[in-house]
């Protein structure tokens, strides 16, 4: 039995076909549409594809927005154009196979849970570093979701009073420091106050928009000395977030995931200091690990189908 797991991203609709052990043998991919039928047309058009050259039994889709405890639908998704869209029920009668959603960070936390980083770890938080942060918080191998689908918001913790404007409406946030955004910003924020000690984020210095937190991390690599201190912000942070999170979930393990997690080489030790220092009883409490995802960008679409197999498990198929 196969099942077919969807990450449904601002950018692109990733599907791929997944078997019991977490393997991706198949993948489609399209561009997300801006149109909420047209973006239901999409995920039906690869859900659909990989099923006409698979015996496909389900099927899981990772959504990065709040999705509602029975996992059906979607509330808010701020990159998406989904609002209160029972988008489990209308792709389930369009493909003809049981279809279920979750959100993206949490099924990623899901797949590192029973494939990789986080594999047997009883309390576990992913934190997924990109654009933003997403995060997921796995309790005895279950997702944790609150009271109404959206827990664990971790990237809007406010840390910086009066910081960095954030689009959530608050001020401060943690995702406004640590993340891929806030990576180019930092940069920026550097050049300005430290001009002509850039030698390669200098070259693209008229033109902000071009300094992307990829590039930031490119120049930290070759050695620009604006970027290597914008790393370090970035480390800095994210040890201080870290050991909040220590403080209210005390996980066994905290993996990072993300395309952020890619460029790990150059922050994570330094974010791990920061964490020991800063945790409540530093030296006097086990702590937890810090690593990075082992299933890269394939762990939403992985969760979501290992999601879709549980629901088959649980509906088995009438032809039995």
């Amino acid at each position: 039995m196969v099942t077919v797991g969807v990450d449904v991203g601002g950018t692109s609709v990733r599907a791929g076909v997944v078997d019991k052990y977490g393997e991706v043998l198949d993948t489609a991919r399209a561009p997300t549409p801006g149109d909420e039928r047209a973006l239901e047309d999409t995920i039906v058009t690869v859900v659909s594809e990989l099923a006409a050259r698979h015996r496909v039994r389900a099927a899981g889709l990772a959504v990065a927005g709040f999705v509602a405890n029975d996992r059906r639908s979607v509330m808010f998704a701020p990159h998406l154009a989904w609002r209160h869209a029972p988008v489990a029920d209308r792709i389930a009668e369009r493909v003809g196979v049981p279809v279920v959603l979750e959100h993206d960070a949490n099924a990623a936390a899901l797949a590192e849970y029973r494939f990789g980083a986080a594999r047997g770890c009883r309390v576990a938080v992913l934190v997924a570093i990109g654009t933003g942060i997403g995060a997921g918080l796995l309790l005895d191998g279950k997702v944790f979701r609150g009271a109404n689908g959206v827990a664990p918001e971790l990237g809007h913790l406010r840390l910086v009073p009066d910081g960095r404007p954030c689009s959530c409406g608050k001020a401060g946030c943690w995702e406004r420091y640590c993340s891929g955004t806030a990576l180019a910003a930092t940069a920026i924020e550097l050049m300005g106050r430290h001009p002509g000690q850039s030698t390669v984020l200098a070259r693209v210095a008229g033109d902000e928009g071009s300094i992307t937190g990829r590039r930031v991390a490119g120049a930290a690599r070759d050695g620009d000395v604006v970027a290597q201190r914008a790393m370090a912000e970035l480390a800095r942070w994210l040890g201080e977030g870290l050991s909040m999170v220590a403080d209210i979930y005390d996980p066994e393990v905290i993996v990072i995931a993300g395309g952020v997690s890619q460029s790990a080489p150059l922050f994570l030790d330094d974010a791990r200091e920061h964490y020991r220092s800063m945790i409540t009883g530093a030296g006097y409490r086990p702590l937890a690990r810090i690593r990075t995802a082992q299933l890269g960008d394939d762990a939403g679409l992985v969760g979501a189908a290992s999601l879709a197999r549980d629901v088959v498990a649980v509906r088995p198929h009438p032809s039995r």
